[in-house]
């Protein structure tokens, strides 16, 4: 004998309501947990956002003749990245190849952006030296 369609749809909507309703329960809890993270990160979320503001600020005043030698001197100063790269590979254990991977891209370009740095200055200062006759 034929079940009707409305009786087959009934079976299968109860049949898969709990996990449905698991479902949403994940969903709930990762809700809550995401926004406990905000809640607990609010001021730091806040200074993000108001650097993200003052630095387009500042950014947008600066001459487009001062802009190369201090983008040089930043990529210069980026050493930092070159640190942060080698504490993660420090830190990270010898079957984690993500962390391994990243870290080593990280410092090579981390050091690709320091030198780009230093010869971009060096070029930009060469042009104020006088030249010998």
């Amino acid at each position: 004998m034929v079940m009707p369609a409305s009786h087959r749809y009934s079976a299968l909507v109860a049949s898969h309501s709990s996990s449905f309703g698991s479902l949403i329960d994940k969903t709930s809890s990762n809700m809550n947990s995401f926004l406990t993270w905000i809640t607990a990160n609010q001021q730091i979320i806040y200074i993000v956002i108001l650097m993200i503001f003052v630095g387009i600020e500042v950014i947008g005043r600066v001459p487009s003749v001062l802009h190369t030698p201090l983008m040089s001197g930043a990529n210069a100063i980026h050493g930092v990245v070159i640190i942060g790269a080698i504490i993660v590979m420090g830190k990270a254990e010898s079957d984690n190849y993500l962390a391994l991977i990243l870290g080593f891209l990280a410092v090579i370009l981390g050091t690709l952006n320091v030198v780009g740095g230093f010869v971009v200055t060096d070029r930009m200062l060469e042009m104020f030296k006088k030249k010998k006759k």
